[in-house]
């Protein structure tokens, strides 16, 4: 019940109630409980969270088996067990025993990353990071890499690529992370195994704390100099070994909805009972990207399960899982694991308050803006170091006065003010301007405005800009204070007004010095009130992925802030205070501007201009006006050691106190000690050196007291890097190469307790030996992330458990965003932040360790000015390392790739990782933040959308990507039994198909009475001897060259006289025929024909590319058995010439006809062959990967795929075709050489090389001739689409006309190229060509021509035209890499379109079996393309004569079902789909689609690749590739 009341009270004190009614209330309620309360100091436990009476606390905190423990009681038992003598575990190198204890850094994940997006500290340059131990270690871990004998430039192998890579579990790929909400917090201060003496003695807290510490000192140094003790028990606990297990990540489903509601949390805070856990994923879109806080977090869990991919559903007979699987990296069992007992929470010392303290901060600035006006407050610096301008307390209070004043009478009409108090406004103040910051500052307090202090926009697109920008807007600030200098330095429009910056809310600008304000009248006071919950100022905060959150900072928490500083840091009334930090937000303006008002202290502020020219300023400084504390970051103290030695007359000894901000960075130890040693003989003690960790959501987490003991050395330790990975402290010794050196950065802040949970999952208490986040629960902290409730309650409102699963209070921690552990004594210490951790395979890394091995490399010789950033992507559900730098201006590629395989070496061998990426880029080009630094978030998005330019770059993904996808097992395939009744495979229909039946198609054709081609050519030249076959055009469009029926037949008896005489060749003997695309070619292919030989065209040697071209020529040559070689006069020319000479041997080539010189007799008789399946021709091509194959066709085949193409196409003597393709191998050169002679139709004939002299001209002709049908190649088309894009205009002006084209068909032997088809389509619909007109054919070595031609497919009428694509399909590109399809909607993640290779030939059939085991498929299955046909090759021709490996190629058998039919294999994958589409005789449509080619298809890990897809996503990753 007293607990209640108690509670009650504190709510009461968070409302108006005075201090003496307070403390009245108060030592009534707990009179009963002690023996003589003192009344007097009753206040002081007021500041702390955790006010209990003492019964029902005890009671509380036994059952949850948990203990809060005061640092005096921690000292104390340290002291005692010191005396005790037992071997402290730990290793400190200063005599104070460390207790480390540590956590597992475990994957911090996608939902997680809205919270843990906290900025990395990319303070500008490497000073933070220089430590002579880690670069002596880097040094030697490079030496050991030479003694290895390692390669350069590739990083090593590591053990864990092979087997134990740890990963405590596999997350899988769509719930990449646990929540933020559920960190995990354990550490233990006083290393105490058992939870009795864990649970608190509360009599002893209460008397500690109405007793009240008078001075701060005496508390502090006793808890400094606690002994090396707790470390014994700490190995004890180390011994028993407990395993975690890191189970997935929860189901974000399945949690209410309860937690989404926010609850404004009253500053004071209420009793209330913890929630069960809230889930960090509500309030995150299904990336793990934050969401507005508008969208309502049901709303947005609703979307998040909607959004889960649904599984495909089940087909027919078989269930398919298509998610690839990657391979779950077992843990490694040998990776140390936290041993320790759970932790105790800590609590720092009573907040004391002393009587003159103000009841708010403005109460203070009135108070000595009064009293003592002529007191300095603030002196600021010109560049030179010269004081510029003094700021009195006098001044501070009137010109806060008139800000205040003006701010809510001056702006927008007295009826309609443009400001209310509560309201949001922007301070834009220069880093060189504190006091005119100052001013603003507190005239917002004085007005009851809530200020947001921002940097100084320098251009329009600022690096963050933006995102401070929409913070601007969701605060919904309206004016902006400014000084005159910024104002006037803004960018102007021409106008002279200030535009709008990108992503920013309309603003108004207004000037806060004196000279531009209206005087406050007399009776105008602003209205001073005690501190309240209302919010007091907003300090923006840049997370991890570059979005800016606004951290609300209530009154009441920005006083007891100051009270709990001046207490910790012992300020006192009128103390001379230099600060070097930015004053705008942080340490700098907590120190700076806040704390010292309150006690009246003067500051000297020196800005980052100065520094820059003059780093020794701030020490000059200290001598000079004697002060007391300075505020520095390790950066100002590292150049300062550089820059000092031109320094003799400097003396530190004022100095009571060195606030180091960024202590928190493990590597500002090396800048402290180095400082030390330096300055130590300039008057420089060593207990003066102060560092503490901040946070923008926890305030000063904790600082280190400054002590009057000179003989207690500060507390550090030597942790093992390979345990922090783990997240567990494992001491080491300082030899060891993979060490982290960490100093304390001194106690809990008074009024405060702090522990250490998980930082992911729920956040359980860490054990004392783990790595944890830290959480405070204290009221000087911040309240909240402006307007995002969701993402506050995750990091404002987080509630620590204990193993048993309990509360440990009933009070909200706040996460700082530091990871870090209690130690021995109450020391705190912090080894990274939350945003700097990246997490590889289950372990995590810091990225400001990796920066510091990259830096020590080679320390500020190579990187310029020690700018590097170090980040992770997401690469296969994993992170991936990633470091860019700026390279020197003077460094050599050879320097480059030198010192980037060394930083490789060297972080394989301390962090035991491998680097993804080390990209350097030119000096200065990387993205700045505001005061310098690198900014992170931006130079990742350059890395990601691939403008960053870098200038060299490694990437190493084979050392790093170790999860691949599982290799594929191969299913067990369908044997015989289940090939049913018919043609149904396992329970589908049998994947074949066929085009017409050549038997049953009446038609008048003529030429089917000849068996041979030669006797078609023979009889076309007796019945229609004037009729042309064919004309050449040349590259201007005009005929160059035509051939009739007679001509053809007369130039072909010529050359059968010349074989026989000069050639003195027999019947069967081969010719090679060297001819460019034309009709010479035609009529010696003929004059073989005619003489019996057996002829085989040659492609010619390009006479620019003699040396390449030439070779390939001969091996056809030579490999096709040619007895001799037909060519003309200027290719015989160049056969003998010098270039060729130097390529091939000319005594090696055969005879060497020349039919440009004809005999002028005709031969005796011309040849007929005896049996039709005799050798008619042999067609050579080289394929893509380089095999040069040459197949056998006979006479009845040759014979047959004519009158398959004339029946297919509908070709007869009056037709006109236009052909552009190259007449050396498969369909083109059966279309350019022969089809107009089996049909009699024109051909039109046009070299594709004339095209690059001018692009339209096929297309010209194409519309001149009034052409049907046409036939081009892929490379043609490709040609057009480029070369004409920008001129269809003058094109259609030219009279182009394509409306009559039906069919324009794409002679190809690979997979449709469908964007191609697309594009050249939709860019000459506006010349007249339909969009159907365009299609494919599918020819392969053992079958030239399988499908050719659309269909005229009876629906398609009846659609118009505006139907969809009949032909096109989307599949999934992952079930194809497992040889499966499956069919998906267009635009769905993964899927490839396909587009229907063209209709199958008349005569031909076709079915899909698998390739390794001869058996049928059924319909939508991938499998080999088998096709049995007339005109199929018969066969290889080879000059070996080992067809044995071959032969199944052209005679294969299916395994079961149709075992009698022979079929040849196409060597293509693909599949057959049955459609709705009905073909002209009524039948449904099969429509055949081909995936690729087995040969060029590379099979990793069972899983089979197309070059084509890789080349895709080659050519999308950046449109310049193609180029």
């Amino acid at each position: 019940m007293k607990g209640d009341e108690t509670a009650g009270l504190v709510l009461s004190r968070s409302g108006d109630i005075t201090q003496k009614g307070y403390e009245k209330k108060r030592s009534k309620l707990i009179g009963a409980y002690l023996p003589q309360p003192p009344a007097a100091n009753g206040a002081a436990a007021v500041r702390c969270r955790l006010q209990h009476s003492e019964g029902a606390a005890r009671r509380m905190l036994r059952t949850a088996n948990i203990g809060v423990c005061d640092i005096r009681e921690a000292a104390a038992r340290e002291r005692a067990a010191s005396t005790a003598g037992n071997r402290p575990l730990f290793y400190f190198r200063f005599g104070v025993d460390q207790a480390l204890p540590q956590e597992r850094r475990t994957p911090v994940t996608p939902s997680s990353s809205s919270r843990y997006h906290r900025r990395r500290s990319s303070g500008s340059r490497d000073e933070r990071y220089r430590s002579d131990v880690h670069t002596e270690a880097v040094q030697a871990a490079l030496a050991k890499h030479k003694e290895r004998k390692m390669a350069v430039p590739m990083p090593s192998k590591r053990r864990s690529l092979v087997v134990q890579t740890s990963m405590d579990a596999y997350t899988p790929p769509d719930t990449s992370s646990g929540s933020e909400d559920e960190g995990s917090v354990q550490g233990d201060s006083q290393g105490t195994p058992t939870s009795s003496q864990g649970s608190i003695n509360m009599e002893h807290w209460i008397s500690q704390a109405i007793h009240g510490s008078t001075t701060s000192t005496t508390s502090s140094s006793s808890t400094q100099s606690g002994g090396s003790g707790a470390a014994h028990r700490l190995a004890d606990v180390m011994a028993q070994t407990h395993i975690e297990n890191h189970s997935a990540p929860p189901d974000v489903t399945t949690y209410t909805s309860e937690h989404s509601i926010q609850v404004e949390r009253p500053q004071g805070s209420t009793a209330r009972v913890a929630p069960k856990y809230g889930n960090a994923e509500l309030m995150e879109t299904g990336d793990g990207v934050p969401v507005s806080s508008r969208v309502s977090a049901k709303i947005q869990q609703l979307v998040n399960t909607l959004k889960r991919p649904k599984r495909p559903p089940l087909r027919e007979f078989f269930v398919d899982d298509f998610e690839e699987l990657l391979e779950v990296q077992q843990p490694d069992p040998n990776q140390p694991k936290p041993e320790g007992a759970q932790m105790l929470a800590m609590r720092g010392e009573q907040l004391g308050v002393v009587t003159n303290w103000p009841p708010s901060l403005e109460a203070a600035l009135q108070r000595w803006g009064t009293i003592s006006p002529k007191a300095p407050c603030l002196t600021t610096m010109d560049t030179n170091g010269k004081p510029l301008y003094i700021l009195t307390y006098g001044k501070l209070w009137t010109r806060s006065m008139k800000v205040a004043y003006n701010i809510l009478h001056k702006l927008g009409t007295k009826q309609e003010p443009m400001v209310r108090p509560g309201d949001r406004v922007t301070l834009v103040f220069p880093n060189n301007d504190p006091a005119a910051f100052m001013v603003a500052f507190y005239g917002c307090l004085l007005a009851e405005v809530v200020p947001v202090p921002i940097e100084v926009p320098l251009t329009r697109k600022d690096a963050g800009s933006q995102q401070i920008g929409f913070l601007l807007g969701s605060c919904g600030v309206t004016v902006a204070l400014t000084s005159d200098a910024c104002h006037k330095g803004l960018p102007k429009s021409p106008t002279g007004e200030i535009p709008q910056f990108k992503g920013w809310p309309k603003l108004l600008w207004f000037v806060t010095e004196s000279k531009h304000l209206s005087k406050p009248p007399r009776d105008w006071f602003p209205h001073i009130k005690d501190a309240n919950n209302d919010t007091a100022y907003i300090e923006y905060k840049t997370c991890k992925d570059g979005s800016v959150l606004g951290v609300t900072v209530t009154r009441i928490a920005l006083l007891t802030h100051c009270q709990a500083l001046t207490q910790a840091c012992g300020y006192t009334e009128a103390e001379t205070i230099v600060n070097v930090l930015d004053f705008k937000k942080d340490v700098g303006l907590w120190h700076g501007i806040l704390t010292s008002v309150m006690n009246m202290m003067h500051v000297i502020s020196i800005p980052y201009s100065l520094m820059k020219v003059n780093p020794l300023s701030w020490i000059q400084k200290v001598c000079q006006y004697k002060a007391k504390v300075a505020c520095v970051k390790s950066r100002d103290m590292h150049w300062a050691l550089v820059a000092h030695r031109d320094q003799r007359d400097i003396n530190l000894s004022s100095l009571r106190m060195l606030i180091v901000a960024d202590g928190a960075n493990p590597w500002s130890i090396s800048s402290c000690d180095a400082f030390l040693n330096v300055f130590q003989s300039k008057g420089l003690r060593q207990e003066v050196i102060c560092p503490c960790a901040s946070s923008p959501e926890a305030l000063t987490v904790a600082i280190r007291r400054p002590t009057d003991d000179s003989n207690q050395p500060p507390g550090r330790g030597v942790l093992s890097m390979h345990g922090l990975t783990y997240g567990v402290i494992r001491v080491d010794s300082e030899e060891k190469l993979s060490v982290l050196t960490v100093q304390d950065v001194g106690l809990v802040m008074p009024g405060a307790i702090m522990c250490s949970v998980k930082p992911d999952g729920i956040p359980q208490l860490c054990k004392t030996d783990e790595i944890g986040e830290l959480c405070v629960c204290a009221i000087a902290t911040g309240t909240s992330y402006y307007g995002l409730s969701g993402m506050t309650k995750n990091t404002f409102e987080v509630f620590p458990m204990t193993s048993s699963g309990g509360p440990i209070t009933e009070y909200p921690f706040i996460r700082t965003g530091l990871l870090g552990f209690i130690g021995p004594g109450g020391l705190v210490f912090v080894i990274g932040k939350m945003d700097g951790l990246m997490v590889v395979s289950g372990r995590r890394h810091n990225a400001d360790d990796i920066v510091a091995t990259a830096l020590a490399v080679e320390p500020m010789k190579f990187v310029y000015r020690g700018r590097i950033a170090v980040f992770s992507v997401s690469v296969l559900h994993d992170e991936r390392i990633v470091i860019v730098a700026e390279q020197r201006p003077d460094s050599t590629e050879e320097d480059s790739f030198q010192w980037m395989s060394r930083v490789l070496q060297a972080i394989d061998s301390i962090h035991q990782v491998g680097v993804y990426c080390l990209a350097l880029v030119p000096a200065n080009t990387l993205p700045k933040t505001p005061l310098g630094g690198i900014h992170l978030s931006e130079t990742k998005q350059l890395f990601l959308e691939g403008s960053l330019h870098p200038c060299n770059v490694l990437m190493c993904p084979h050392t790093c990507v170790t999860n691949l996808p599982k290799p594929r097992q191969k299913q067990p395939e369908i044997g015989p039994a289940s090939v049913m009744v018919g043609n149904l495979v396992s329970g589908k229909r049998i994947a074949q198909a066929s085009g017409r039946d050549l038997g049953q198609i009446e038609d008048n054709d003529q030429a089917r009475k000849f068996l041979f081609l030669s006797e078609v050519l023979q009889w076309r030249a007796q019945t229609t001897p004037d009729h042309v076959l064919y004309t050449l055009l040349n590259c201007r469009g005009t005929i160059a060259n035509s051939l009739t029926c007679v001509q053809l037949h007369k130039r072909a008896e010529k050359i059968a006289v010349m074989l026989m005489e000069r050639g003195h060749l027999q019947d069967g003997d081969h010719v090679a025929l060297v001819y460019p695309p034309g009709i010479d070619l035609i009529a010696a292919f003929y004059g073989c024909l005619y003489a019996g030989c057996v002829p085989i065209t040659v492609r010619p040697p390009h006479p620019q590319n003699i040396a390449t071209t030439l070779p390939t020529v001969k091996m056809i040559v030579e490999v096709s058995r040619s007895a001799c070689l037909m060519t003309t006069q200027l290719i015989c020319k160049l056969l003998r010439s010098r270039e060729a000479a130097a390529a091939v041997d000319i005594r090696t080539w055969p005879p060497v006809l020349d039919t440009d010189d004809l005999p002028k007799k005709r031969p005796a008789q011309i040849y007929k062959p005896s049996n039709p399946e005799t050798l008619a021709y042999l067609d050579f091509s080289v394929s893509t990967t380089g095999m040069l194959a040459g197949v056998k066709m006979s006479h009845a085949a040759t014979s047959a795929f004519c009158r398959s193409i004339k029946l297919q196409c509908e070709l007869y003597p009056s037709r006109e075709v236009a052909i552009c393709l190259d007449p050396y191998c498969g369909l083109g050169f059966v279309l350019w050489c022969l089809c107009s002679v089996y049909s009699g139709h024109q051909s039109i004939l046009i070299p594709p090389s004339e095209l690059e002299t001018n692009p339209a001209l096929w297309l010209l002709a194409v519309s001149q001739y009034k052409v049907r049908d046409t036939f081009c190649s892929y490379s043609v088309m490709e040609l057009c689409t480029k070369g004409l894009g920008s001129q269809t205009e003058s094109l259609k002006a030219r009279g182009l006309d394509l409306s009559r084209v039906r069919t324009c068909v794409v002679v190809a032997e690979e997979r449709p190229r469908i964007a191609l088809t697309q594009s050249f389509s939709k860019l000459f619909k506006d010349l007249g060509l339909h969009p159907r007109a365009v299609s494919t054919s599918l020819g392969c070595r053992v079958n030239l021509a399988i499908c050719l031609q659309p269909h005229r497919l009876g629906k398609l009428a009846e659609q118009g035209t505006s139907g969809p694509d009949p032909t096109t399909v989307y599949v999934d590109m992952r079930a194809l890499r497992h040889d499966r399809v499956r069919l998906v909607e267009r635009g769905s993640p993964h899927s490839l379109p396909l587009m229907e290779s063209g209709k199958i030939l008349p005569g031909v059939r076709i079915i899909i079996a698998n390739p390794e085991t001869k058996g049928p498929l059924g319909d939508s299955h991938l499998g080999e393309i088998w096709v049995h046909s007339t005109h199929n090759a018969s066969g290889y021709f080879t000059i070996y004569g080992d067809e044995s490996l071959q032969s199944d190629h052209f005679n294969s058998r299916l395994s079961f079902g149709d075992t009698q039919t022979i079929w040849a294999r196409t060597g293509y994958l693909g599949f057959l789909r049955r459609t709705e589409l009905t073909d002209a005789n009524g039948e449904r449509h099969d429509a055949l689609y081909v995936v690729g080619a087995l040969d060029e298809a590379m099979e990793l890990r069972g899983m089979r690749y197309h070059p084509i897809d890789i080349e895709t996503s080659v050519i999308r990753a950046h449109k310049s590739i193609t180029e």
